[in-house]
């Protein structure tokens, strides 16, 4: 195929090698590294594939100036940050990663649940200041013999209750769309409610996409259902949980610990009084950032936006209805 005659895909930032050299077997690539939407609209006006990353959203008025546009690909899972109706609108296919960094995302949870019942930061520091006295200082805490509650038992929850079992937990599910008995063999004891879950658990974690249903679902009331003591968990979208109800939670003692890995604003300010409480783990949205799952991520979207190019149907197509019409506006 000649090369002018192959579509353009531009990427918003890099990806794994992989991933890029398999656009190239079928399209030009193009690298584009402004990260605003006039940047990046520039670079893809003739594009027919676009593969978002974390910078700029991607939304109706960016795809509606690059009028050949037949695909647009996210990088990972999350698809909170690419207007779905709009692009249906437009004759544009989504499609995107799911499962890709599942099990980089349920071992992260799991190294936040151990980091707060072992007070890994506290130890850590007193280790570095040649303090000894944490052997003393009896507060670490076990895993086995507690209940954990997941709330999603998707991909990412079915994993991460998979660890727990192992550990010896006792394993709580809260998903609406899991019917009971596949939550059974997904690891998970189901629960009718997220308000039946939250007074059961030691341990919390979330696994939930962003959407207008879970925005703000671990609220004050949520966290005053959970047991004095407790341990929350994110690693799904900061939006889910309220910060400013969590610090209040956390410094007066109802919970006795916290693992963030996503926050409400990202990047975080760096006065955000949660980075302040010693019983706070954190970390920047790298749940789901290893070089195996930076490789699947690239390598499977890329292969789902080639098979839309060739005009085949991908695996996972998110917005179905946009088959019909594709390209066309």
């Amino acid at each position: 195929m000649a090369t002018q005659s192959r579509p353009l895909v531009v990427l918003a930032g890099p990806i794994n090698p992989d991933g890029q050299a398999l656009l190239e077997t079928e399209a030009r690539v193009v690298v584009c590294g402004d990260e605003t939407e006039a940047g990046l609209a520039k670079v893809a006006a003739e594009a027919e594939g676009i593969l978002f990353r974390l910078r700029p959203n991607c939304t109706e008025s960016l795809m509606a100036r690059c009028p050949r546009l037949k695909v647009v690909g996210r990088h990972g899972v999350g698809l909170d940050t690419v207007d779905i109706p709009a692009a249906t609108r437009l004759g544009v296919a989504v499609v995107h990663a799911p499962g890709s960094n599942s099990q980089a995302v349920a071992e992260h949870a799991l190294m936040l649940m151990l980091a707060s019942v072992k007070r890994t930061r506290f130890i850590d520091a007193l280790t570095r200041r040649g303090e000894w006295d944490a052997k003393r200082l009896v507060g670490n805490t076990e895993l086995a013999g507690k209940t954990l509650g997941i709330v999603g038992v998707g991909n990412i929850g079915r994993r991460v209750a998979k660890f727990a079992g192992a550990i010896g937990m006792r394993v709580l599910g809260y998903d609406k769309y899991v019917p009971d008995d596949e939550m059974r063999r997904r690891g998970a004891e189901p629960v009718k409610s997220l308000e039946e879950l939250l007074p059961q658990v030691d341990v919390l974690t979330c696994h939930t996409p962003l959407t207008p249903e879970t925005a703000h679902m671990i609220d004050a009331k949520a966290l005053a259902r959970m047991k004095p003591g407790a341990i929350f968990v994110n690693t799904s979208r900061g939006p889910v949980q309220d910060e400013r109800a969590l610090f209040e939670a956390l410094t007066r003692g109802h919970l006795a610990a916290a693992g963030l890995d996503v926050w409400e604003d990202e990047p975080t300010p760096v006065d955000n009084p949660l980075l302040n409480l010693e019983n706070v783990v954190c970390s920047s949205h790298v749940a789901g950032v290893t070089r195996e799952a930076n490789r699947q991520m690239a390598v499977q979207v890329a292969g789902e936006m080639l098979r839309v190019l060739r005009g085949e149907k991908p695996e996972v197509l998110v917005n179905p209805e946009v088959w019909g019409h594709l390209g066309r506006r």
